[in-house]
């Protein structure tokens, strides 16, 4: 069988019984017990996970982080996120707050009209999904319905009011 796991002593053991008791979450505590595990008694990666109810992944991903940099190794931040964007969060906001009179007064009422001026802010072609996904960051949303359709002539609807025949059904 192989050997258990090598745990760097980047603090004493002291330290370590102290670190572990500290701990400020549950998950906090169940990765600094796998050390303690590992550097105490000297357990295999599959009798830890088996104990604390954790992948044998995770219990080596907890051990590699911690012997490469020590105690702070652990508290890595998540993956999610975005990792690329055009514009910050800041300027996204700034952006929409530009347009929100537009916006307001029914000059904008659709994506596709944001999309140049979007565009324009941010200096190359971004697609309708960018836009999208723009306005739902920001929690925008349609409050409510046009109060006409953009290619309504009014005249020819006064007309048709005036030609058209009368129904059969009356009141």
């Amino acid at each position: 069988m192989k050997p258990p796991a090598q745990i760097k002593p980047w603090i004493s053991i002291e330290e370590m019984a102290e670190w572990v008791r500290e701990a400020p979450t549950r998950d906090d505590y169940r990765k600094r017990l796998v050390i303690w595990l590992t550097t105490i008694y000297s357990y295999h990666a599959n009798q830890i996970a088996d104990m604390l109810q954790v992948s044998k992944q995770a219990v080596w991903l907890w051990i590699g982080q911690y012997n490469k940099n020590g105690p702070e190794g652990l508290n890595r931040s998540g993956r999610g996120g975005r990792r690329w964007a055009f514009l910050s969060w800041a300027q996204e906001e700034d952006l929409l707050m530009s347009l929100e009179k537009e916006a307001v007064d029914g000059e904008l009422l659709t994506a596709k009209q944001m999309l140049p001026k979007i565009e324009a802010a941010v200096g190359e072609s971004v697609s309708m999904a960018y836009v999208y996904r723009l306005l739902h960051r920001h929690r925008w949303r349609k409050i409510g319905p046009r109060p006409r359709h953009v290619k309504a002539d009014r005249e020819a609807q006064e007309t048709f009011k005036k030609t058209s025949r009368k129904s059969s059904k009356t009141n």
